[in-house]
């Protein structure tokens, strides 16, 4: 009965929300090579954009291509060549949202990107648009459908054949009577990976994904699939129901909520009123680690999560997150239904209903300190007893994560180099609970940051444009951790239940087996038409310590890949 009430309330809530609804926009897909573009621009122009918050992502396409707008005619902006090309880029992407006769033509037409090779256009209903295979607009109807793919050869020096990897999909993405917006993605994957990929995977499951069987010789299989519908009932409310990742932070890493994990059922609301953006966001997950035989139905758990982000000025945002992870039933499968609440607080609703789930309260920040540079942090909370966190015994109830780091755009004035400096710390038990169902894992992953807790992290990332189509890229990784070591629990992993912890006081983050790794990762990267890319890619990775487990990686690869994001392996 309970699942069919909440069944029905959904239905019943997303048909009512529809009638009168507003012109909609689908969001972009989370891509950090995507978005860091945007960010870049942003930082250019100085001041916070009116159409989005940037710590609260993805973004809608209509957003960013406003954002372009307000760059292009606006003079006092100093623009490079690859800026310039970067807008066209962003805007052909999103066409479907450029007005005409807001940016002069003299702005924006110059040096279009590439449409795609002839011998690929074998008809004259493909590839009309630089960036769609095929498009078709009308007053009632806007589809865009892409083919996708993603490929690469290389080797390393801990596997004994040739790493490669394939993956074929098709991307979708409209609107029905300009108010429905609709997106779907689907690719089929297989592929030999590094060592120390392989080693995450007997830890954690294949990163950013659900599912994926092994095959002989190193080998994984895996379907992506991700899929969503949106609307908005009010010009200030947006709402947004389907499987897919969401991300909480302006860095490289989220200490909140990241899309480390795999793609997750979700319905999510965004009110943005004035300076104020307001996010819901509902999780239906997986808590696949209790789950041997994985030919059963897998036990459920949900996650209910408030986010507030107010810029305070317009260079100064700040936001307050607040999570509830939970299961009811014995089964898993229960939701609660106190949790539905858009804007009650949690913890008092947990009190109320006399429940133990796992909350957790966290606070982000953003400030453009300068107009080409930014500075951004989050701070999380999964126990906060006060008493206990400034008396210096080191109580394992210190259980947070902090986050800082900064952005540098066309540093040191070197046009188009920019540069990204990020520390990020858990404390030892962070994301745990003394029950399974209430950890902030999900589908066998971390929620928030892949090395789970305990660790503490710097990474440097440096990317330069020299050409509108040549990027290059440069990713330094030092991470220390202290590891669990056989049934000695010293809250790096997230599965264990709390109460195995080894003492109450004394707790230090890394302590425990150290673990330390040192990562080196260079890619160069040429856009041949629009969102196609031959890549190069060279890496050293280094584990020293007790703890280490693949102790040196070295590998290579070269690749093409179309309309998927660059699969980021840094952990």
């Amino acid at each position: 009965m309970r699942h069919l009430f909440s069944i029905l309330f959904t239905f019943i809530f997303l048909n009512f929300l529809t009638i009168n609804s507003y012109s909609q926009s689908t969001f972009v897909p989370l891509n950090d090579d995507y978005y860091h573009l945007v960010d870049r621009l942003e930082l250019k122009r100085g001041r916070f954009s009116e159409g989005f918050h940037y710590s609260i992502r993805p973004l809608e396409r209509k957003a960013i291509v406003q954002l372009t707008d307000s760059i292009l005619t606006n003079p006092s902006i100093r623009l490079t060549t690859v800026d310039k090309s970067t807008l066209r880029f962003l805007r052909e992407d999103s066409r479907e949202w450029i007005v005409p006769g807001v940016v002069p033509d003299s702005l924006s037409e110059p040096g279009k990107p590439a449409p795609a090779p002839d011998f690929l256009r074998f008809s004259k209903h493909l590839w009309k648009h630089p960036a769609d295979f095929y498009s078709s607009h009308s007053e009632d109807f806007d589809l865009h459908v892409n083919l996708a793919t993603d490929n690469f050869l290389g080797s390393d020096n801990n596997t004994g054949t040739m790493r490669w990897f394939t993956a074929r999909g098709v991307e979708l993405r409209g609107m029905i009577n300009n108010k429905l917006g609709f997106y779907t993605f689907v690719a089929d994957n297989q592929g030999s990976f590094a060592k120390y990929v392989r080693d995450y995977t007997d830890r954690y499951n294949f990163p950013g994904e659900g599912l994926a069987k092994k095959l002989k010789n190193t080998g994984v299989d895996f379907m992506s699939a991700r899929g969503y519908i949106t609307f908005r009932p009010l010009k200030s409310i947006n709402v947004q129901f389907g499987h897919d990742r969401n991300f909480f932070g302006s860095g490289f890493r989220s200490m909140l909520f990241s899309d480390n994990s795999s793609p997750n059922l979700f319905l999510r609301l965004d009110t943005q009123i004035g300076r104020f953006h307001y996010t819901n966001l509902w999780n239906s997950m997986i808590n696949n680690q209790d789950d041997p035989d994985r030919d059963l139905l897998r036990k459920k758990k949900f996650s209910a999560i408030h986010h507030l982000s107010i810029k305070v000025s317009d260079r100064l945002s700040l936001g307050v997150f607040e999570a509830e992870v939970f299961s009811r039933d014995s089964s898993g499968g229960g939701f609660e239904l106190n949790y539905l609440n858009p804007i009650i607080f949690y913890r008092y609703v947990e009190s109320y209903i006399g429940s133990s789930d796992n909350a957790l309260l966290g606070f982000d920040f953003r400030w453009l300190a300068a107009r080409r540079t930014s500075v951004y942090g989050q701070i999380l909370f999964d126990e906060l007893l006060t008493g206990r966190m400034f008396d210096g015994k080191g109580s394992w109830t210190n259980k947070y994560g902090i986050q800082l780091g900064s952005k540098y755009v066309d540093a040191f004035g070197i046009p188009n180099l920019d540069l990204q400096l990020e520390y990020n710390s858990a404390r030892p038990y962070l994301y745990t609970h003394r029950t399974g169902g209430k950890n902030y894992v999900h589908y066998s992953q971390p929620i928030a940051h892949p090395l789970g807790a305990n660790f503490t992290e710097m990474i440097g990332i440096l990317r330069y444009k020299p050409t509108p189509f040549l990027t290059l890229y440069g990713t330094m990784m030092l991470a220390r951790q202290g590891v669990d070591s056989g049934s000695s629990n010293w809250g790096s992993h997230l599965f264990p239940d709390y109460e195995t912890r080894m003492r109450d006081y004394g707790n230090y983050t890394g302590q425990g087996v150290r673990q330390n790794i040192v990562t080196l990762d260079l890619r160069a990267s040429y856009m041949l038409f629009h969102n196609f890319f031959l890549e190069g890619r060279v890496m050293k990775r280094r584990e020293t310590g007790a703890g280490a487990v693949t102790p040196h990686t070295s590998l290579f690869n070269l690749g093409l890949r179309y309309n998927i994001p660059y699969r980021q392996q840094v952990f």
